[in-house]
């Protein structure tokens, strides 16, 4: 039987761990899908892509505020998404190229992968083989809710007119009619990306806002400027749908989360996409037969990003990403394949899996972790929210600015912008930020770098110079609109 000193399965964030100081081990790497992962081929590289597209069709549509007539003339789908893939498929094709053919201590399955016990494994195929670690980076992937009238086994096949975020970046042409299912950050982007195109988008969200899991803030007034431009239905859901060569017609019912709401006439549309979030691939990886705990539909790991069993390290068993994190973010899934990377070569300098002691290991950060959505409005936030703040009982300080009031929001005609910056008011320290509007991914940035090393709001405000009349001035009027104890 063959046996590796070293299995990564999955190559996303997972791919980056083997360099040239791994020249000396038998590496195995098993990847079912597409190399790059979820970011590069259907995640956050193409949808970014698509948004800043999208964002140039909008400004085009609307400028009347500004004094000048532009109009926006319609979409080249074909060369909107060859652009996009033009790019992103040869990165894949590189990357699989690379590790199956110019490195001869690597062995590339492209397959299925599942554990027989704690070392040993077989492939989809049938092969069986043996190693001393392995590394979990298998992902995530996008739920598919069993909604009645939908098949759940041929959704994303060719001619299925119900898709997810993997197949609908390359459909060969533009429907005229869209209904997106969800009310998360994948639904407000893509929602975006193809009403600015010009898509009859609908949406459909079960509860009572969109990007509920954010700031209250965020929720409540992202939903009304993203209302303001898309069709959205609220409180609703599919009742049951009908696949035919004419689309989708789809009834739909109140969901009950949203007192009074009024349930829309039944509609009849030309995709439907399935934008309900993303759950880890940990099903079919044979966990059970290695003893490998699963906390909350994910791997348990410790703060060294060791797998657990029965509560205690796994010798030489490492998880990252989305497999394993609360965050199903590609900057986590680095910071975790850097760590992972580290424990591993330590592990391996102490001699045998599982050596290593904890003062030699990495530990992960996840103090900071920032997150964004690219939709119309941008959304950005760092830290905890309002509502986990109070809960906390922490005394803290809160200011809401706008960006209609400083001087380039008046540039931008921004009626709905704002940066909420939340403090400890005795420490002073940033307990959180969440902005809304232009750009809100980039300024929020100096927050993080702030909460990550500690620097307190009052000295953040003060101690720099803010460019005028940048955006970025807007962050710092909420940093000294803060309230502190003397």
């Amino acid at each position: 039987m063959t046996h590796y000193d070293l299995l990564i399965i999955g190559t996303g964030s997972g791919n980056s761990i083997v360099d040239e100081r791994f020249d000396c081990l038998r590496v195995a790497i098993a990847e079912a899908g597409l190399f790059g992962g979820t970011c590069l081929n259907v995640g956050c590289i193409p949808t970014k892509m698509f948004v800043h597209t999208a964002d140039l069709a909008a400004a085009a549509a609307d400028s009347s505020a500004f004094g000048i007539r532009t109009s926006f003339g319609g979409a080249d789908w074909p060369a909107i998404r060859d652009r996009v893939f033009g790019r992103i498929d040869p990165i894949e094709a590189g990357g699989r190229e690379y590790r199956t053919n110019r490195q001869p201590n690597v062995t590339v399955y492209p397959e299925h992968v599942r554990f027989t016990g704690p070392k040993s494994f077989t492939t989809a195929s049938g092969t069986e083989f043996t190693a001393d670690r392995v590394v979990l980076a298998a992902g995530s992937r996008a739920q598919i809710p069993a909604l009645p009238g939908i098949d759940t086994d041929r959704v994303d096949t060719p001619g299925y007119p119900v898709m997810t975020n993997d197949t609908v970046m390359r459909m060969s042409a533009l429907p005229e009619t869209m209904t997106i299912v969800g009310g998360g950050f994948i639904a407000a982007e893509f929602a975006h990306v193809f009403s600015a195109l010009g898509v009859d988008v609908t949406v459909l969200v079960r509860g009572e806002g969109l990007l509920t899991a954010a700031d209250a803030t965020v929720t409540e007034r992202f939903t009304r400027a993203f209302s303001a431009h898309h069709r959205v239905h609220l409180g609703t859901q599919i009742r049951q749908a009908e696949v035919s060569a004419d689309g989708v017609r789809l009834q739909l019912e109140a969901s009950g989360r949203v007192p009074d709401s009024p349930v829309p006439d039944d509609i009849t549309t030309d995709v439907v996409l399935l934008a309900t979030g993303r759950v880890p691939n940990i099903d079919g990886l044979g966990l059970d037969a290695a003893g490998i705990d699963v906390v909350a539909g994910r791997v348990a790991v410790d703060d060294h990003q060791r797998v657990l069993s029965d509560g205690a390290p796994l010798p030489g068993v490492f998880a990252l990403g989305d497999i394993s994190s609360p965050h199903l973010l590609k900057h986590v899934a680095n910071h975790e394949a850097r760590i992972v990377q580290a424990n591993l070569l330590a592990d391996i300098a102490a001699g045998a899996p599982g050596a290593a002691p904890d003062s030699a290991l990495e530990t992960t950060n996840h103090r900071a972790v920032p997150a964004a959505v690219f939709s119309r409005p941008q959304v950005a936030s760092v830290g905890a929210t309002e509502d986990a703040v109070r809960a906390s009982g922490a005394e803290y300080t809160v200011k809401i600015q706008e960006y209609a009031d400083v001087a380039y929001g008046w540039a931008l005609e921004d009626t709905t912008g704002f940066v909420k910056i939340i403090a400890d008011r005795s420490t002073r320290q940033i307990l959180g930020a969440h902005l809304m509007g232009d750009e809100a991914s980039m300024i929020v940035q100096p927050l993080i770098q702030a909460m990550a090393f500690g620097l307190p709001a009052d000295r953040m405000a003060r101690e720099q110079y803010w460019i005028h009349p940048a955006l970025p001035e807007a962050v710092e009027n909420a940093l000294l609109g803060l309230e502190f104890t003397d």
